[in-house]
Order: structure tokens, then C-alpha cells, then sequence
């Protein structure tokens, strides 16, 4: 055990670059995909115009279905190699969890609250700024929480197009037969998941809290 130890303080260097890499694409990938994403579910909800929805949802599920390793092969002949194409396709890979939940967000609120606000003069400006998406947030937050730790894992086959992160240490220790190498980059992904869906979850029930100690919607 003193010699996996020994290991990991000669390598810190590499394994906190690896992690601070594997966050950096995730954050990314994530920001982007919640950039996109929820005003697209926004406006078709807003709008419910049918064949807009069901073309929107199409498309990021098909996005979704598509093999984390084939998709990255797809876009090395069209962007190259290393982070800027695996940022692009985990974004993709995002997508879909934060559109459906901030869809459903929106969809769930009960409509006689909207009818309601309607009735006293609020713009669907207005109703969606001050009611549907304070309702929406924790089904929004709920989205980028799940979609976040599926990005985590999947970043870790980023290195595999010379992403680098955490795959690279498991990569790495494959290649040269480094045990220690890939015990501690599985080791941190699964560190990294359950960190931030704990941080990720506080968060969520702090934003709940705070809405709920709000006057309530239905009062309007």
C-alpha cells in the first residue's frame, strides 16, 4: 500500500492536470449544452407548435443514440482530434436530458395558474419570467444534475481522440502496465460523479427551498 502511495505523490502532477482537464470539458460541454437547450425547450413550449417539437426532439434523440465512441469517430475527419471535438460531442450528448426536463418543467405548471395571470394582465412574457420557469427551475436543475454525471463517465473516452482527463491516466497505466495508473483514474471519475451530484443535489434542494419560501404562484 506505501508503494501506491509513493506512485501517486511522484505522479500528482499529471493526475491533478488529468482532473482539472476531465473538468474543464465537462464544464463546457454542459454550459453549452444548457446555452442551447433550455431556450429551445423554452420556445417550444411557448410556442407548442407540434411538428416543432416533436422535429426538435427527434433530432437531440437521435443525437443521443448515437454511440459515444462512433460519434467522436465521426467528428475526427470533420474537426480532428483532441478537446474542441470531444467538448462538441459530449454537448451533443447533453442535450436531450436538458431539453426533455426543462420541457416538462414548463409543461407541468398547472395551467389554471396561467389562466389566472392571464386574466390580471401579464404578458407570456411575463408569465413565463415570473411563473412557469420559477416553477420549472428544480425539474431544470434536476436535468443538468443527471446529465452532468452522465458526462463525467463518458468524458472519460475522450482520451481516446487525445482529449486528455481522467481516461488518459487509465489509458496510460494500460499501456504500460501501471496498475496504480488506471486504479486511480477510475478512482477519481467515480470520485468526481458522486462529488458533484452531492454539490449538484444541495443545490437543487437550495433552489427549492428559496422557491418555496416564496409567495405562491397560485396566489396571483
Amino acid at each position: 500500500m506505501s508503494g501506491f502511495w509513493s506512485f501517486i505523490q511522484s505522479r500528482q502532477a499529471d493526475i491533478w492536470t488529468a482532473l482539472g482537464v476531465h473538468l474543464e470539458i465537462t464544464v463546457l460541454a454542459v454550459l453549452f449544452g444548457c446555452i442551447l437547450a433550455i431556450p429551445a425547450a423554452v420556445l417550444i413550449a411557448e410556442n407548442k407548435i407540434g411538428w416543432v417539437n416533436g422535429l426538435v426532439f427527434g433530432i437531440a434523440n437521435i443525437l443521443q443514440t448515437i454511440p459515444s465512441l462512433a460519434l467522436l469517430a465521426i467528428l475526427i475527419p470533420l474537426i480532428g482530434v483532441g478537446r474542441t471535438p470531444a467538448i462538441i460531442a459530449l454537448f451533443l450528448y447533453s442535450l436531450m436530458p436538458i431539453l426533455r426536463n426543462t420541457y416538462s418543467g414548463l409543461q407541468s405548471v398547472d395551467p389554471h395558474v396561467l389562466e389566472a395571470a392571464r386574466g390580471m394582465g401579464f404578458t407570456s412574457g411575463q408569465r413565463l419570467i415570473q411563473i412557469r420557469s420559477p416553477l420549472a427551475i428544480p425539474y431544470i436543475m434536476s436535468g443538468i444534475r443527471v446529465t452532468t454525471v452522465y458526462i463525467i463517465s463518458w468524458a472519460t473516452l475522450a482520451t481516446l481522440i487525445g482529449a486528455g482527463g481522467l481516461g488518459q491516466l487509465i489509458v496510460a497505466g494500460m499501456g504500460t502496465n501501471k496498475k496504480e495508473l488506471i486504479v486511480i483514474g477510475a478512482l477519481l471519475s467515480v470520485l468526481l460523479a458522486l462529488v458533484v451530484d452531492w454539490v449538484l443535489g444541495r443545490l437543487e434542494k437550495w433552489v427549492s427551498v428559496k422557491l418555496k419560501a416564496r409567495p405562491a404562484a397560485g396566489s396571483i
